[in-house]
């Protein structure tokens, strides 16, 4: 490792958190098995392996809440929709227009995909995203 590559690291935990490290064995299995799946059915098989039931609902809320605050939908409504919990939302946002952007990468590249929509009437009323 290089001495820019070295910092470029360092910045990159510090803005994500010394909690995650993905240069250990663990983290990186983890990256090249995300990315070695290659249909929606190997996905799904895959998640639900790795994953609880309940943990593939929380990370599908989280995801359907970033998509809702990129629409500038509410944070009471958001809650209502997904379940979740204001602080989590506020985390959410903090992460959406965070500089590392993995909501944003995604979010448009899902966007041809059929997601529920909903009433955006009804989830923009509550609390304001800029409160």
């Amino acid at each position: 490792m290089n001495k820019n590559t070295s910092i470029k690291t360092a910045r990159m935990i510090t803005e994500i958190g010394a909690d995650t490290d993905w240069n250990t064995k663990a983290g990186k299995q983890l990256v090249e098995a995300v990315l070695a799946l290659k249909t929606a059915d190997e996905t799904k098989r895959f998640l639900r392996d790795l994953l609880t039931p309940a943990e593939i609902a929380e990370f599908a809320n989280r995801l359907e809440a970033a998509r809702l605050l990129s629409r500038n939908v509410q944070y009471n409504a958001i809650s209502e929709a997904t379940g979740l919990s204001s602080a989590t939302i506020a985390r959410i946002a903090k992460w959406l227009y965070g500089s590392l952007g993995g909501y944003r990468l995604v979010l448009p590249r899902i966007s041809k995909v059929s997601l529920h929509h909903h009433n955006s009437s009804q989830l923009r009323k509550g609390l304001s995203l800029s409160s």
